[in-house]
Order: C-alpha cells, then structure tokens, then sequence
C-alpha cells in the first residue's frame, strides 16, 4: 500500500500482473512482488521546448510521437529530431515506449542534446500549442502530398505507431495531413523513416 501511495503521489504508472510475468522480468527473481521501470533519462516538461526554440531565436519545431511502441523507432526518431533541428520530442504517458537504456543507444548520442517530454494527452497538448501559435502536420497515406504543403514557421510534426498509425482524435487536431510519395506495391514507410522524410521537407522550407 506505501508503494502504491508514493507510486500514485508521483503521477507513476501502476500496472497489476501475474506473478509469473514479475518472474520473467525479474533478472534476480528475488522481486518482492515489485518491479520498477526507471526512465534511463529524465524528461523535460513543454514549456522547456519552447524556451529551448525561444533560446535560438528560431519559431518552434517539435516532434509529437503518437504511440511509438518500438524503442528502436523511438531512438532513430529522436536522432533524426536532434539532427534536423527540432526544440524537442513529445511522446505519451500510455500506450508508448519511454526513455529506456535501448532508446538511448539507438539515439547514438542524441538524447544528451534534445529534450523528451512526456504528457498524458497528445490531443490535449496539441490544442494548447496551438494556442500559443503553432501549427500541426501529421503523416497520412490519404493527406496532401507534403511538398505542395506550407510547413514554415512554428510547426509541430505528429508520426503514429508502427501499426495503427495517427490515432482518429490526434489526426483530427493536425491543420495538414501529409502524405509522402509512394511508388512501390507496399502501402508504408517504417515510423522513423516517415519521420525523417517528413522533417528534412520542413528543414528544407525553413531554409
């Protein structure tokens, strides 16, 4: 009940499972009937991105990442942010990997100079940023083809799961829908290709 108490108090997580499955995670097996996961990072808050933007004197570009469930993809993504110019990442509570020790070697170091921010609702987000004047693009196979779009100034880019894709509500908040070019006999792009794509076209028009 402490555990708990100080896990609620925190705003953490709490998940109830088999012992079995404690058992599986435990690498001593010596788990008490309690498993932690620890962020390998600490997040930042919004409001920290935007300064971060505001710091460099450019207009606001963040990555919004709508229930990346591969921490391989959430790793690739957050170098291609960080390489691209972005203020910083947006990932949700649930339904989505977090900072763990694979996200950051697979960032390759990037973590160390971009800030992760971690909020419990994407939609509720969006609407506030666009309070404050920014502008959101999601990928959509069914969207405007990207290069015909205007994706200067502050602009917020939202990539969705491996699988599923932009959530219905999510998609509903973005003002563009983007949908990249496809040739082959396959209806998709991998999440952090897709990102990458989609950033260098906004890199390329804030150039």
């Amino acid at each position: 009940m402490t555990i708990k108490r100080e896990a609620k108090k925190h705003d953490s997580l709490i998940k109830f499972v088999p012992k079995e499955r404690l058992d599986q995670m435990s690498q001593t097996g010596k788990h008490q009937g309690v498993i932690a996961y620890a962020a390998a990072y600490e997040y930042a808050d919004v409001d920290e991105l935007l300064k971060e933007a505001e710091d460099r004197g450019e207009p606001p570009f963040l990555f919004l990442l709508d229930g990346i469930e591969d921490p391989h993809n959430l790793g690739a993504i957050i170098r291609t942010a960080h390489q691209a110019g972005a203020h910083g990442v947006i990932i949700p509570k649930n339904r989505a990997v977090g900072l763990t020790a694979t996200v950051a070697r697979t960032s390759a170091g990037a973590l160390n100079y971009i800030k992760v921010a971690k909020v419990t609702n994407l939609s509720t987000t969006i609407e506030q940023l666009k309070k404050k004047g920014m502008w959101f693009v999601c990928a959509d196979m069914d969207g405007e083809i990207m290069y015909r779009l205007d994706l200067k100034g502050a602009i917020g880019l939202v990539i969705g799961s491996e699988g599923e894709g932009v959530s219905r509500l999510v998609k509903e908040n973005c003002d563009f829908h983007a949908a990249i070019p496809m040739k082959g006999k396959i209806d998709s792009l991998n999440a952090s290709v897709a990102a990458g794509v989609l950033a260098y076209e906004i890199v390329r028009q804030r150039i």
